[in-house]
């Protein structure tokens, strides 16, 4: 089985988007591109209510990715196992489809004898060592979020120090929304390094609005942007990866 680049969107937010295009919409169209969307919410004091929650969902859903509801304390560990399960399941996907055209259009990785299953898991696992993983971090720098921000820092450089450990190449970008001048706003160009937002989170300001849709559609355009200043061959039969030459 070849490998090429697996792509995320890392949106972490507290509230209801309220600004621009449906995020969920969006999401689905990430998703049709073969990039998962995946959904940190970030609550203080209980305090997340039942809209929220219940976008914070659907965003994952139509995006094929994991959703997580988590006190702030926690992010850290959360973004971590966030990322790697969404991992996992988006694997788990390519090796299902392989399985259905060697097997028959019925055969996925829960229907093997356990032995067998347990083989494919490793296949799995060694994937999701040895994959490209591109992370785009979505962070939400509504007025809400203002007092979490450190938080969301040091939950970054944690993601970051923890797949490093990886032998598959990691890289990062990160935007936040709403910007100072516009609904979004790169802080962040592709980079191995999460350790680089040291200096950004200090420029960060807080605003009212939740533009999540806006953000989402400018993250699917910047890996757009992204692969037509390579040349890919992209395979027919793969909608999770691209080839990288």
């Amino acid at each position: 089985m070849k490998t090429g680049t697996l792509k995320q969107i890392l949106l972490i937010t507290d509230g209801c988007s309220n600004q621009g295009n449906d995020p969920i919409a969006m999401a689905a169209l990430a998703n049709e591109q073969g990039i998962t969307v995946n959904v940190i919410g970030v609550m203080e004091k209980d305090i997340i209510d039942d809209r929220g929650l219940k976008e914070i969902e659907e965003i994952a859903l139509s995006g094929g990715g994991v959703s997580q509801v988590v006190y702030a304390q926690q992010l850290a560990q959360t973004v971590q196992m966030v990322t790697k399960k969404a991992m996992t399941q988006t694997l788990q996907g390519v090796v299902n489809k392989e399985l259905q055209q060697i097997l028959g259009s019925a055969s996925k990785v829960e229907d093997l004898p356990p032995e067998k299953r347990g083989e494919v898991m490793e296949v799995v696992d060694e994937l999701g060592e040895t994959v490209e993983l591109e992370v785009l971090v979505l962070v939400d720098t509504s007025a809400s979020m203002k007092h979490k921000l450190p938080t969301v820092k040091e939950a970054l450089i944690d993601l970051s120090l923890s797949l490093n450990a990886r032998s598959g190449e990691n890289r990062y970008s990160v935007f936040v929304f709403p910007g100072k001048k516009k609904d979004v706003e790169k802080m962040l160009d592709w980079t191995p390094r999460l350790e680089s937002l040291t200096s950004i989170f200090s420029k960060l300001t807080t605003g009212g609005i939740t533009p999540t849709g806006p953000a989402l559609k400018e993250a699917i355009q910047y890996f757009k942007q992204k692969r037509s200043l390579r040349s890919l061959i992209r395979r027919d039969d793969d909608e999770f990866y691209e080839e990288s030459i």
